[in-house]
């Protein structure tokens, strides 16, 4: 039974002078984490380490390390046995203890790996691995070591209280959310952007979003289905400011006074207007979509300078470099793809063309966008003044 968890963290180490602030900022996501577990906790830095503490020791603290496994920062979290320094014979005792209670079958090969963090402690840490493994031996017999390729690590760390654990569950790594700044998602209903989303807000980027609805030609349904994937990037992400856009009238525009071949990229061009509105509006300091290229005929190089060519803000694209395997794959790791693949289509897909150019010259982009100025600016700030705000969180 646990009380404490060890949270271990990787960037944070190397940020000099100010990483005090990154750990605080770190410690900050692990309480609002906490807030949605039953019990009581607490969460404390001490000597380049952060704990989490329990008000009493939990038989089942697996909905604990969900909770923190979804923070961003963390790359490690072991249950961990804190005990007093009382000297050498209290800790062995302590930690065959802990191996019996953590191991009951006692037939396995370990190695012991000591950290004297604490240098006034009078065993070196060699000193330490050696006599903890012939004690270890010594209760449980049928155990052997393995320095190479054994089966349980013992971690023993020496601080001011002695730090015992022997799992370390995998974190998602990245920096704390709110580090790194606040950018705005372009946000579908399809595979790849909620996943854009995981990556830059993994980078310690705080996340808004927004949506293009097209009622009735995209309905409540594929609404409801970006909710529900903006609630489950929210859950590493933090909650999400989430703008629903009424593109209908712009999009039926386009389409009456365009060539349908190019009707994507112009459309596009009039999302990343409105992105960079919201984007200006809520002090974002950039753009994000899960666009990779060459997936579709508006992602191939030319069509992604078209529709950059609308914008002030940089657009940050990290799906960039991935084929579409990879996205899923990534999809299903943080639990997005079986919503994405619901059947209800976004707008994108219910305008495309048959035939979409795919490399638009910008010269007739522009010409062409031309025959939208009698009406485009009063639907514009229709689009924009009309937008349902919505805060989405899980």
């Amino acid at each position: 039974m646990y009380q404490s968890f060890l949270i271990k963290y990787a960037e944070i180490a190397i940020k000099g002078k100010n990483r005090h602030l990154f750990e605080e900022a770190l410690v900050g996501r692990l309480h609002r984490a906490l807030k949605k577990v039953e019990g009581d906790f607490t969460v404390r830095r001490e000597q380049g380490r952060i704990y989490v503490d329990a008000a009493e020791a939990m038989e089942d603290y697996d909905e604990v390390v969900d909770a923190l496994g979804c923070v961003f920062g963390v790359v490690g979290i072991c249950p961990v046995v804190l005990v007093p320094d009382e000297g050498f014979d209290r800790l062995a005792e302590e930690v065959i203890r802990f191996v019996g209670a953590e191991y009951p079958e006692r037939r396995f090969t370990f190695k012991v790996s000591a950290r004297r963090a604490r240098k006034n402690y009078p065993l070196e840490s060699m000193e330490i691995n050696a006599k903890l493994g012939e004690r270890i031996l010594e209760a449980y017999p049928d155990t052997r070591v393995d320095v190479h390729a054994p089966e349980v690590m013992i971690y023993v760390e020496v601080r001011s209280e002695i730090n015992i654990y022997s799992r370390v569950i995998p974190g998602p790594g990245g920096m704390p959310v709110g580090t790194n700044g606040k950018a705005m998602l372009l946000l579908s209903g399809g595979i790849d952007s909620p996943v854009a989303g995981f990556m830059v807000a993994k980078r310690g980027v705080t996340l808004e979003a927004v949506y293009f609805h097209a009622p009735p030609y995209t309905s409540e349904r594929a609404k409801q289905k970006v909710v529900d994937l903006a609630k489950i990037i929210s859950r590493y992400a933090g909650p999400i400011k989430l703008y629903v856009v009424n593109f209908t009238e712009i999009q039926l525009y386009i389409y009456e006074q365009c060539p349908h071949e190019e009707l994507t990229i112009i459309m596009r061009r009039y999302m990343m207007r409105i992105a960079e509105h919201f984007a200006e509006k809520d002090k974002c300091l950039g753009l994000v979509t899960g666009e990779s290229i060459g997936q579709v005929a508006s992602q191939t190089m030319q069509s992604l300078a078209a529709t950059d060519d609308v914008c002030t803000f940089p657009v940050y694209r990290p799906l960039i470099g991935f084929d579409k395997q990879e996205i899923i794959e990534r999809s299903e790791q943080i639990g997005t793809y079986e919503t994405s693949i619901l059947p209800y289509e976004d707008c994108c897909t219910i305008f495309v063309a048959k035939h979409p150019v795919t490399k638009p010259s910008l010269h007739v982009i522009r010409s062409d966008e031309r025959k939208l100025s009698e009406r485009i600016d009063e639907l514009f700030k229709e689009a924009v003044d009309t937008a349902e705000v919505l805060c989405v969180e899980a």
